[in-house]
C-alpha cells in the first residue's frame, strides 16, 4: 500500500523549533504557575530519593513515583495545550508550510508523551 504525500509528511521527523516564530512562548502567561508546580515536583523527587536512601517499603516508593509521574504529565499536557493555542494557531494564520511544520512538530510531541 502506498502512502499519499500528506501521510508521508506527517511521519517524517523534523527537528523541533527552538521558539515560536513570533517571539513569545505559549506558556509565558502561566510561567509562574509552571515554575511553582515544577518546584513542588522537584521536592517530590527529593522525597523519593530520601525514601530509597532510607530503604522504605517498595510499594510506598512506587506510589510516590506514580504521583510524580502524574504531576509531570499534567505539566506536559498544559504546555502542549499552550503550544497548540498559541504557536500552532499563529502558524496556521501565517500560512501552509509553517502550519504544517508546527502541526507535525506537535504531533511528534504528542507521540513522545504517550509512549
Amino acid at each position: 500500500m502506498t502512502m499519499s504525500n500528506p501521510e508521508k509528511m506527517m511521519t517524517n521527523v523534523i527537528a523541533p523549533a527552538t521558539s515560536c516564530d513570533h517571539g513569545e512562548h505559549g506558556y509565558i502567561t502561566d510561567k509562574s504557575r509552571y515554575l511553582a508546580r515544577l518546584k513542588r515536583i522537584e521536592g517530590q523527587a527529593r522525597g523519593v530519593h530520601r525514601m530509597v536512601e532510607e530503604e522504605q517499603y517498595c510499594i510506598d516508593i512506587l506510589t510516590q513515583i506514580s504521583a510524580l509521574t502524574s504531576a509531570l504529565q499534567s505539566i506536559a499536557v498544559g504546555l502542549l495545550e499552550d503550544h497548540l493555542r498559541h504557536c500552532v494557531t499563529d502558524a496556521v494564520r501565517a500560512g501552509r508550510d509553517t502550519a504544517e511544520d508546527k502541526i507535525r512538530e506537535a504531533s511528534q510531541a504528542i507521540g513522545r508523551l504517550i509512549r
